[in-house]
């Protein structure tokens, strides 16, 4: 979350300075959507407690995954409703934001070991 917060403020910085303040705060609250829908499934799916069963934590990853959808469309919703935003901005720094969650989701996993190319040489 914390890579998601610098893409978020740099991408919020870069577009004050270049399209104005709307496109700034847009770009801010795209990015913060995204953050705290994150911030929801870490904090579901993290919440097993130690040693607890596969099947208990895949639940709670897949609950923190629903909860993390219905906060995000909650969020945008309340945002659409309420703010005048630029949605080039604010979409770009949500979408921005994934992209690192995705990076670090990748980079989280396991290699696979035993397939491909790099395998077979």
């Amino acid at each position: 979350m914390l890579g998601q917060v610098v893409v978020t403020l740099v991408v919020a910085a870069i577009c004050l300075a270049v399209w104005g303040r709307v496109a700034g705060l847009s770009a801010l609250v795209g990015g913060g959507i995204s953050v705290i829908a994150s911030a929801v499934l870490a904090f579901i799916g993290f919440a097993s407690p130690a040693g607890a069963a596969a099947e208990r934590v895949a639940r709670a990853f897949y609950v923190g995954e629903a909860a993390k959808l219905g906060v995000t469309v909650t969020l945008f919703v309340v945002v659409f409703m309420t703010l005048k935003v630029m949605f080039p901005a604010l979409f770009g720094a949500y979408i921005a934001t994934l992209f690192v969650y995705w990076i670090a989701l990748a980079n989280a996993l396991p290699p696979l070991s035993g397939t491909g190319a790099a395998a077979k040489r």
